[in-house]
């Protein structure tokens, strides 16, 4: 990520306007429920299909515009890990955005299936599937690791505070980790870990935000 992404974040902290579409925790009634679609890049337009699978809950293409435009378009060379991925929409987002090296990690085999046909159809190279606890995962990442960290969990898991942990030692100086919740959280909530708050919106009833390294 760029100095000057994170700089421009910073300096308009709170003034996204929120997006209007969101899952509610579920996937949208709408027709477009069964699949999502990458927004930029070399799979610009690519639909992403959405299992019926309890829980599953992938980012609306409006947040992930909004936040794509807060991390910044080009994504070149950047490392990611997208701990949640379900649909692996937002690690794919960001693989045809540039980003040298993409771990996408998911628990449950069908999704894991799927996101492997995902990779295998469009020849994504950059990107690696893990099965197992995404939790574990991040916790067993090299200090420093990961250039952008992308945590959706579910939201009704006891999990959020265990993932942002090991998201702020797998984060890179300069990186930023993208969180969405149920509530909103401000710097004093992720101060423990070192992180601060650059950006916040909200799209419905899902909170979404931008951290980065608070300055020592």
């Amino acid at each position: 990520m760029s100095k000057q992404s994170l700089r421009a974040a910073s300096a308009t902290q709170g003034k996204a306007k929120p997006a209007t579409r969101h899952t509610g925790g579920h996937a949208s009634p709408s027709k477009a429920a069964g699949e999502v679609r990458i927004i930029g890049g070399l799979w610009k337009r690519t639909k992403l299909p959405v299992a019926q699978h309890p829980g599953l809950r992938p980012t609306p293409d409006r947040v992930r515009e909004t936040l794509f435009n807060w991390l910044g378009q080009d994504m070149t060379g950047l490392r990611c890990v997208d701990a949640f991925a379900g649909t692996g929409a937002l690690g794919l987002e960001a693989a045809s955005r540039g980003a040298a090296d993409v771990l996408l990690v998911e628990s449950e085999a069908r999704l894991v299936a799927q996101l492997h046909n995902l990779v295998t159809k469009l020849q994504a190279g950059m990107v690696r599937i893990q099965r197992g606890d995404a939790i574990a995962a991040l916790q067993a990442l090299p200090k420093g690791s990961m250039d952008v960290v992308f945590l959706d969990p579910p939201f009704d898991a006891p999990v959020f505070d265990k993932a942002l942990a090991a998201a702020a030692q797998a984060l890179s100086a300069r990186g930023a980790v993208y969180l969405e919740a149920p509530k909103a959280w401000t710097d004093s909530d992720v101060s423990r870990w070192g992180l601060k708050v650059v950006r916040s919106a909200k799209a419905g009833m899902v909170h979404y935000h931008l951290l980065t390294h608070a300055a020592p």
